[in-house]
């Protein structure tokens, strides 16, 4: 090749490479359905967990330095605690719990950053007296992260945004 023929070449070198990185890139990465459905998973195992009241199970989709806040301001740091917590929670006030997922929106920040807002009812909490409270909706916003291709909760708040009225006697 001929250092004319070399300059002409160089050109197109330089623009097709970064071309034939991200056509290599984009066929090697999952899609962002993948992912979708990778973080549904996620939030239909936490729920799965929650109703089954296993602690364990339910830590396992989070991160070992997760943030977890309930509905009542309780704060659990990191996987063990969120697994310590919320077997202490299923010991008292959600022993017979239940949730219903109602709506999920999930928005990607990154290909590895995701915001989840999940909309439950939940329904089988008892009070401080042992009393069944009504059933009551739940919106959660859940940071998750991809780690080694595997996508955990880092980050969970909760609150609780309608409570069903009584019937009108």
């Amino acid at each position: 090749m001929t250092r004319r023929s070399m300059i002409k070449f160089l050109p197109v070198s330089i623009v097709g490479l970064p071309i034939g990185y991200a056509v290599i890139g984009n066929a090697q990465s999952p899609t962002k359905r993948e992912d979708e459905q990778a973080i549904n998973k996620v939030i239909a195992g936490t729920t799965e967990a929650f109703n089954n009241h296993d602690a364990k199970a339910f830590a396992r989709f989070y991160t070992l330095d997760a943030e977890l806040v309930t509905v009542r301001g309780e704060r659990m740091n990191g996987a063990v605690d969120i697994e310590k917590g919320l077997a202490a929670i299923f010991a008292a006030r959600a022993s017979a719990a239940t949730l219903k997922t109602l709506d999920l929106s999930i928005r990607f920040i990154s290909r590895d950053v995701a915001v989840a807002h999940v909309t439950n009812e939940m329904s089988g909490v008892v009070n401080a007296a042992g009393q069944e409270m009504p059933p009551h909706r739940e919106l959660s916003i859940r940071v998750l992260v991809k780690q080694k291709g595997i996508w955990r909760v880092t980050a969970f708040h909760n609150t609780i945004i309608s409570t069903p009225q009584a019937p009108a006697r």
